[in-house]
């Protein structure tokens, strides 16, 4: 690990409020950390209370207002910071106007970030929270013998894959696009993480667009998509971008996924897991299931992170949609 001194244990977190970004500031407040932490609307309590109950933010907590499209936003927050987490980007699966709300966003916000952190000269190295969206999508076609791994980068004309999320996959892959361009080119130190489908306990009360593939499962939905994706558990996530800020050696890309599962064997586990939930057991269309594939680990393993199996990561979620009480489970007996 980097030898980081207390001087040297301020970071900045952009777009606290959101799900990984919440886990990342709780993990670095637990590790002694400095946390500048940037959020749309400082009044806002959906915002902003949940991060002000974490352990250590009274002490070390400091939140900024900053958004993606103004220029110069994030200088204050990033001033003075030694790493920099830039976890903001919309994740909005349901669009309307594409360029406005999230493609702009998700792509000049990167470059206002990496902008502030070119100015303030103590940066030593930023973290991009990408995702899998920039790695999948390349035109070769998935199946149970290909392995992924991070030299895959996704094309914007392969992105229309799940046309729910073609905006949301579009946005994520030219946001890293232009990062890794913007580093080259002025010399910045960036590492980028790109997770699956993150699951696992919420900070935040709203439901994100991730958490809700689960949710939407159990609450009612006559059957499930016909669809294979990635999934890795919040803490191996939030856990993976501290590491990849403290090991000098860190680099690159990495992949972060646990397993790659049809909805068919969620829908198992669901049922292995919470026999009296009403979960159907009817898949979306009649036509053959959509392929597996395989993802390399070898990366992500070598910055240490043992991944929690997807069943655990699941029940963790339901644990959480129950303590919010945004579900209740009829005569629940659990394993």
């Amino acid at each position: 690990m980097m030898n980081i001194s207390g001087k040297e244990k301020v970071v900045c977190v952009t777009g606290a409020s959101g799900y990984i970004a919440s886990w990342l500031v709780k993990l670095l407040l637990q590790q002694g950390y400095t946390v500048h932490a940037t959020v749309r609307d400082l009044n806002d309590p959906e915002k902003v209370e949940h991060l002000k109950r974490l352990e250590g933010a009274k002490e070390r907590l400091h939140l900024f207002k900053a958004d993606l499209l103004e220029e110069g936003s994030f200088d204050s927050a990033i001033s003075g910071c030694h790493g920099v987490f830039h976890t903001a980007s919309p994740v909005n699966f349901d669009v309307k106007d594409p360029q406005v709300e999230v493609i702009d966003p998700a792509v000049k916000g990167t470059l206002n970030v990496l902008n502030a952190c070119k100015r303030a000269d103590t940066v030593r190295r930023v973290v991009l929270t990408s995702s899998m969206a920039a790695v999948l999508f390349t035109g070769i076609t998935l199946a149970p013998d290909v392995l992924v791994d991070e030299t895959w980068f996704s094309k914007p004309e392969f992105c229309n894959y799940y046309p729910n999320m073609m905006w949301y996959l579009t946005s994520k892959t030219l946001a890293e696009e232009a990062a890794w361009k913007f580093a080259k080119e002025h010399g910045l130190d960036l590492v980028s993480m790109n997770p699956g489908m993150v699951i696992g306990p919420m900070l935040p009360l709203k439901l994100n667009e991730t958490v809700s593939l689960i949710f939407t499962l159990i609450n009612g939905e006559q059957t499930y998509p016909n669809v294979a994706l990635p999934w890795v558990h919040i803490q191996n996530v939030a856990e993976a971008h501290i590491r990849a800020f403290e090991l000098p050696s860190a680099n690159g890309r990495y992949c972060l996924v646990e397993s790659v599962v049809h909805h068919s064997e969620i829908v198992k586990m669901l049922h292995d897991l919470y026999p009296t939930l009403p979960v159907s057991d009817k898949c979306a269309d009649e036509g053959p299931l959509a392929k597996t594939y395989k993802i390399s680990k070898t990366k992500a393993e070598s910055l240490g992170i043992q991944y929690i199996a997807l069943k655990d990561s699941i029940k963790d979620t339901v644990e959480t949609f129950k303590e919010k009480k945004l579900i209740t489970i009829p005569n629940a007996t659990m394993e």
